[in-house]
C-alpha cells in the first residue's frame, strides 16, 4: 500500500509529460476494442481507431473499474487517492450543501460531503505543481458543486481550466446552442447549471463540443511545450453523457441503428478522434516519446435510460449500466501508454485510485505522509486484494442493482451487501461475467469469509451505510 509512502523527487528533466483522457459514462463494451476474452457485437458496431492505436502501444486491463457506478465519486477518487467510501463523497454532486439523492421508500443517505473537493484538499494536480508540473484541465470537471470555489479546477490544483465547473453534463453539444441547454442567451443570475463555460468563441458555430475541446487541449498542448516544465494534461470530454446528440460528421456510418444508438456511437467516435487529435499534436510537437497517454472512463455505460433498444442490455455481456452495483455499472475501459510503449495485456483487476499512486510515481511526486490513499501502483495489483465500492444512495433511475448498496471484489468472488431489507449476493466472475447466478447458498464458507471482507472494509474505511428512515438508524454492517 502507498498510504505513507513518500516517492523521492526525480529531476524535472527527466519527468515525463502525462496526459490522463477520462471519458464520461463511456461502457467497458463501447470501444472496438475488445476487453472482453473474445471480440463482441458491440466491439464490432463501434469506430475508435484512436483507441486500438493507444491498446497497441501499451497495456491494456481487462479488469479496470471505476470507483463507483456514477460520476463525482469516481473523478474525486482520481485526484485524491481515495475510495468513495473513505472521502465521503459517495454520490453526484451540484449545488452546495445539496443533496442530488434521489427518493427511496425505505431508506435515507447518511451525511455525505455535498460538495466535494474544495481548495485545501490534497489533489493529484496540486502534487503534481508541487513537483514542477504545468497542470491542464480541459472539459468536464464535476469535482465541486458549482456554487462553492471547488466548482473551479483552478482552485484544485490545475494552473489551466478550459470549460471545466461543478455540473455533470453539457446543456448541448452544439455550438449552434451555445452549448446551452437554452439557446437564448441570460444573464450571469439566471444562467442554467448545464451550459458550458469558457467556450465563448465557438457559440453559433456548427462545431460539436467535442471537437471545440479538442482544438482547445491541442492548443494548450502548444503553450505548454513552450514551457520549461513538463505538463500535466487531464482531458475529460463531457461525451459521451446525455443528452445524447448525434455529430453529424460521422453519422452515415451508423444508418442501420436506432436513432438514438446512432447519435450515441458518434459521440463515442467523436471523443475517440479527439484522444487521436491529441496523440497527433504530441508527435508533431517532438514529445511523444516522452509522454505517458492514459484513457479511461468515470463508470460503466448508461443504459436504464436515454438509450435505443432494451434497456439494461447496453453492456452486454455486463449485467445492467450506471448507477448499478453490477458490472456494467463500474467496469471501464483503461489503457496505459507508459514511455516503453510496450502492448500487453493484463487481468488483474484494478479501479481508478489507483492512478493516483501510479501517476505520482511516473511524475517523482511526493506524497504527504499524512495522506492516506486506498490505490497501489498498477504495478503491484494481486488477486489477494480487496476493492470496494459504496453508494449509500438511490440513483434517478431504476433497474438492476441500482440501489444503494457496499460491494467487494477479491480475486474471482464478488460479495454485494443491498442496504434495503439487508440482502447478499455472490457472484463468481471468472465463471459468470454477467453476474445472472447468486451463488450465496452454494458456497456458505466462501460467504462467510467474503461477509466479513466487506465488514472490515467498510469499517477500516469509515464507510456510512444508508439511514433507515422510519428509525433514524444506520443500517447494519453485518
Amino acid at each position: 500500500m502507498f498510504s505513507s509512502l513518500t516517492i523521492i523527487a526525480s529531476c524535472i528533466s527527466q519527468q515525463p509529460n502525462i496526459v490522463l483522457f477520462v471519458a464520461d459514462d463511456l461502457g467497458w463494451q463501447d470501444t472496438s476494442v475488445p476487453f472482453h476474452s473474445e471480440v463482441t457485437p458491440l466491439n464490432k458496431r463501434y469506430h475508435t481507431p484512436s483507441w486500438e492505436r493507444l491498446a497497441k502501444q501499451g497495456t491494456k486491463y481487462t479488469n479496470a473499474y471505476a470507483a463507483g457506478p456514477v460520476c463525482t465519486p469516481t473523478r474525486t477518487s482520481l485526484m485524491k487517492g481515495k475510495s468513495p467510501a473513505r472521502s465521503n463523497i459517495t454520490y453526484w454532486t451540484l449545488y452546495k450543501d445539496k443533496d442530488t439523492s434521489r427518493s427511496h421508500p425505505r431508506l435515507s443517505p447518511p451525511n455525505w460531503d455535498k460538495d466535494a473537493l474544495q481548495p485545501g484538499d490534497v489533489t493529484l494536480p496540486s502534487l503534481l505543481q508541487d513537483a514542477g508540473y504545468h497542470t491542464i484541465h480541459v472539459g468536464k470537471a464535476h469535482l465541486g458543486a458549482v456554487d462553492s470555489p471547488g466548482g473551479d479546477p483552478i482552485e484544485l490544483g490545475f494552473d489551466v481550466n478550459v470549460a471545466g465547473h461543478g455540473a455533470g453534463g453539457p446543456g448541448s453539444f452544439y455550438g449552434k446552442h451555445r452549448f446551452m441547454a437554452t439557446r437564448e442567451k441570460m444573464d450571469f443570475n439566471n444562467k442554467q447549471v448545464w451550459d458550458v463555460p469558457g467556450l465563448e468563441k465557438y457559440h453559433d458555430e456548427d462545431i460539436y463540443l467535442t471537437e471545440a475541446l479538442t482544438l482547445e487541449a491541442c492548443h494548450e498542448l502548444e503553450k505548454a511545450t513552450k514551457t520549461s516544465k513538463p505538463f500535466f494534461l487531464h482531458c475529460a470530454p463531457y461525451a459521451v453523457h446525455t443528452p445524447i446528440m448525434p455529430n453529424d460528421t460521422y453519422i452515415d456510418k451508423y444508418q442501420d441503428l436506432h436513432p438514438k444508438e446512432a447519435a450515441y456511437a458518434t459521440m463515442i467516435e467523436s471523443a475517440d478522434a479527439m484522444l487521436g487529435a491529441i496523440m497527433d499534436k504530441l508527435e508533431s510537437l517532438g514529445v511523444e516519446d516522452n509522454t505517458i497517454v492514459i484513457f479511461t472512463s468515470d463508470n460503466g455505460g448508461l443504459s436504464a435510460h436515454a438509450r435505443g433498444g432494451v434497456k439494461h442490455t447496453h453492456n452486454a455481456p455486463l449485467r445492467s449500466g450506471k448507477g448499478s452495483c453490477y458490472e456494467g455499472g463500474v467496469r471501464v475501459p483503461l489503457i496505459v501508454k507508459d514511455l516503453a510503449g510496450e502492448e500487453q495485456v493484463k487481468d488483474d483487476y484494478t479501479i481508478t485510485h489507483d492512478l493516483f499512486p501510479t501517476i505520482l510515481n511516473f511524475a517523482g511526486a511526493a506524497v504527504p505522509e499524512d495522506h492516506i490513499i486506498d490505490g497501489i501502483h498498477l504495478d503491484e495489483l494481486h488477486d489477494g486484494r480487496v476493492i470496494g465500492w459504496h453508494q449509500p444512495h438511490q440513483w434517478g433511475a431504476s433497474g438492476p442493482g441500482i440501489e444503494p448498496y457496499t460491494a467487494i471484489r477479491q480475486g474471482d468472488w464478488k460479495l454485494i451487501y443491498f442496504h434495503d431489507g439487508e440482502r447478499f449476493e455472490l457472484y463468481n466472475l471468472k465463471q459468470d461475467i454477467g453476474e445472472t447466478h447468486n451463488v450465496l447458498s452454494h458456497y456458505p464458507q466462501v460467504f462467510s469469509e467474503m461477509r466479513n471482507k466487506l465488514l472490515n472494509w467498510a469499517i477500516n474505511r469509515e464507510a456510512q451505510p444508508s439511514i433507515v428512515t422510519e428509525t433514524g438508524e444506520q443500517v447494519p454492517w453485518h
